[in-house]
């Protein structure tokens, strides 16, 4: 009978050990400010990005998004740049975020952490001031007759909010592929103050200097954290260019 409990409680220990070795653990990896190192807690596919929900070594759970990666639950995780979206939707999956940090150059190695000439890790703030609005510049473009001006679209952007509308303008500054979209600052001579300067997301591509003539939907006082939120915008645009521009 002692053989036998002792030979049990031996395969118990031998299976508890065995389950734990599966168990990734966060390595202890020195890392510049601003790095991480996660492991996968959950993880969603939509379209062309995966959503994982991670954890880090200190306890905290979050989530990030990244083109699409093959890692599942337990795998561990590294990247250094990466910008926070507040109350991000997601139409895919129709799913609201209340944070979620959209990550550039997610990898399952280090990728030179601790060199100390790699690049420095992009935070919020520096992602951000690459899309902000630009000087206002002297152009007049003709107003589209089924459309709205730059300056219309703040004046009502509240009875707008949520509305498809067009707008014409021109292409005073253009970011592509940050989160997995294009961003762009159209003017058309109208408005004043800082109402004169719109703010277009895309997948359509275009280029400074092209006119314009963009289709889509009114978003007002969004937020994407570190302090940087826009009155209006208009968002998941069709863009048509216009000929001669």
């Amino acid at each position: 009978m002692r053989s036998y409990l002792f030979l049990l409680a031996f395969m118990s220990l031998f299976l508890f050990s065995a389950c734990e070795k599966k168990e990734e653990k966060i390595p202890e990896v020195n890392v510049p400010a601003g790095a991480h190192v996660v492991k996968v807690e959950d993880r969603i596919d939509a379209s062309d990005y995966s959503y994982f929900q991670v954890s880090e070594k200190n306890g905290s759970k979050y989530w990030i998004a990244a083109k699409r990666l093959e890692a599942v639950k337990g795998d561990i995780l590294y990247f250094t740049k990466s910008m926070e979206m507040k109350n991000f939707h997601s139409n895919t999956l129709n799913r609201t975020f209340e944070s979620v940090l959209f990550v550039e150059d997610i990898t399952k190695t280090p990728h030179n952490m601790n060199n100390s000439n790699s690049a420095l890790p992009m935070d919020p703030k520096t992602a951000h001031s690459q899309v902000m609005s630009t000087p206002k510049l002297d152009v007049k473009i003709e107003h589209i007759k089924d459309g709205k001006t730059v300056e219309q679209i703040y004046n009502d952007m509240d009875r707008l909010n949520g509305k498809i509308i067009k707008v014409r303008g021109k292409v005073v500054k253009y970011k592509p592929e940050i989160m997995g979209r294009n961003w762009i600052h159209i003017q058309d001579g109208t408005g004043s103050g800082s109402s004169y300067d719109l703010m277009v997301t895309s997948k359509d591509q275009t280029a400074v200097g092209q006119i314009i003539v963009v289709e889509g939907k009114v978003a007002t006082n969004k937020d994407f954290g570190a302090g940087y939120t826009y009155k209006v915008m208009i968002e998941d645009a069709n863009i048509k260019l216009e000929k001669g521009s």
